[in-house]
């Protein structure tokens, strides 16, 4: 299996390419904000063609590239249907400041094949196969895709792209629209902390890390699980 990762240019965003083995088929996650080149040289490296884009959410730094990308290729892009409307209007998940920051009005349009996926759904995509965990809290329609890590780098049993749910040592902010506390910490009881300690997860921002190594030093993990305790503070990391 190869698995490719670099940071966008804005925002620290991850994205993420995802095959068989060089020169097959490939699913590319999360295509931020200018990783159009990087993304093309990373294809061509690896001899890879794109099947589809998978979005762990709306978020702009998270789908800003999905059209581009989609639409060279004639390829869909799967998205929760909590926030599919961020791909057509990407304003909706962003405070009134960050809609400032980029300049107003976003001219912005989704792919023309979209594709939304359910909890609990399995992608069988380029060869490799996806599990679908919904998990919202950072957004409405924020996901997990877990797939067999068998033939990784990392020979783990299974990894866990996880977008802005979870990071090394924090997980993805609650105070935008569509964003939850409560329901932020039901997702990580209920979604993340029944994963496996070896599973590794490739976060949307941020180094690679692992379920053990978060259940163990994560203080958002560790009150979830102690359901006591001081509660860490609001979590600022994502868009």
């Amino acid at each position: 299996m190869l698995v490719a990762g670099f940071p966008a240019d804005a925002f620290g965003t991850n994205c993420y390419v995802v095959a068989a083995a060089p020169g097959e088929q490939c699913v590319v996650v999360d295509p931020g904000i200018g990783v159009l080149d990087r993304l093309d040289a990373v294809l061509a490296e690896h001899r890879l063609h794109p099947a589809a884009v998978l979005l762990t959410h709306g978020h702009l730094d998270h789908t800003f590239s999905v059209a581009p990308v989609c639409g060279a290729r004639g390829i869909p892009a799967y998205v929760h249907p909590g926030d599919r409307e961020m791909l057509a209007d990407p304003a909706k998940g962003l405070s009134a400041d960050l809609t400032a920051l980029f300049g107003g009005r976003l001219p912005y349009t989704e792919p023309e094949d979209v594709a939304e996926l359910t909890d609990g759904a399995t992608l069988r995509l380029a060869g490799l196969e996806f599990t679908v965990d919904h998990a919202p809290g950072h957004t409405g329609g924020s996901v997990l895709f877990r797939m067999p890590g068998a033939g990784s780098r990392w020979e783990a049993d299974e990894i866990c792209l996880s977008g802005d749910v979870l990071f090394a040592g924090s997980i993805g902010r609650t105070d935008l629209p569509g964003g939850s506390m409560p329901a932020m910490l039901a997702s990580l009881r209920g979604k993340i902390l029944p994963l496996a300690d070896d599973t590794v997860v490739l976060p949307g921002h941020g180094p690679t890390t692992t379920i053990g190594r978060e259940r163990a030093t994560n203080p958002y993990l560790i009150e979830v699980a102690e359901s006591g305790g001081a509660r860490p503070a609001a979590p600022t990391r994502g868009l």
